[in-house]
């Protein structure tokens, strides 16, 4: 097991559970028969690149890039040197009207990461050029319960929702405690529906200052402070 820093406390009891060992069943095959992404070794990188202590921000998506060079562990995001997907183009496009930023020349998203943005699939594996094919083995559990644990015992995170699928983890979510922020899914298909215009860089960095946490810095093309 990869060292998950401070998350390992609150992991614990779910990779403790059968329902994780099954998992792990699972992927051992999958990755001994087929093409997985990400690499074994970047399934956690939400994890690694967002301590349990940093975690201000929550941005869901599906499931990991399925073509080659993509995935890398974190949502949305795509290696260096990939060509951004038209999702990630789109939120681009918005970041760009939000706040000003241009769009960076890389579609890679681990500033964001480092920034306090854990940027989580609700499944973190993926069969090669098959969407969703993951989907039902285990993970919809396994990160159900991350949504549940950073809910409980998180005050004033940020939960941002796009498309049906993570806008159905809403039931996880205390809203008491947190803001909600949900619209379409950037997707060409459907960010003309109330992705675009929506604001969410901007409103999620009002929320946090308010709450007297220091706001997201979503400009990509500053180089960031080692």
């Amino acid at each position: 097991m990869i060292d998950l820093l401070d998350w390992k406390e609150p992991l614990a009891p779910l990779f403790a559970d059968e329902r994780y060992q099954k998992i792990r069943r699972f992927l051992k095959d999958e990755y001994s028969h087929y093409t997985v992404y990400p690499d074994m070794y970047d399934i956690f990188n939400c994890f690694l690149f967002t301590p349990y202590e940093n975690v201000k921000v929550v941005l869901l998506g599906q499931d990991p890039y399925h073509n080659v060079g993509q995935a890398h562990g974190l949502c949305f995001s795509v290696q260096d040197g990939i060509e951004p997907p038209p999702s990630l183009i789109n939120m681009f496009k918005e970041l760009k009207s939000d706040l000003g930023f241009d769009p960076p020349r890389s579609g890679n998203l681990t500033k964001w990461a480092r920034e306090g943005v854990l940027l989580m699939n609700t499944a973190l594996t993926v069969r090669a050029h098959q969407a969703n094919s993951h989907a039902n083995c285990g993970w919809s559990w396994f990160t159900d319960s991350v949504i549940s644990l950073l809910s409980e015992q998180k005050e004033n995170l940020v939960f941002i929702l796009w498309g049906g699928n993570a806008r159905k983890k809403t039931s996880l979510i205390d809203r008491r405690k947190h803001l909600i922020l949900e619209c379409a899914h950037p997707s060409p298909l459907s960010a003309y529906n109330g992705f675009f215009g929506c604001r969410h860089f901007s409103k999620t960095n009002d929320y946090l200052i308010a709450h007297g946490k220091s706001p997201v810095n979503w400009n990509l093309n500053e180089t960031p402070v080692k």
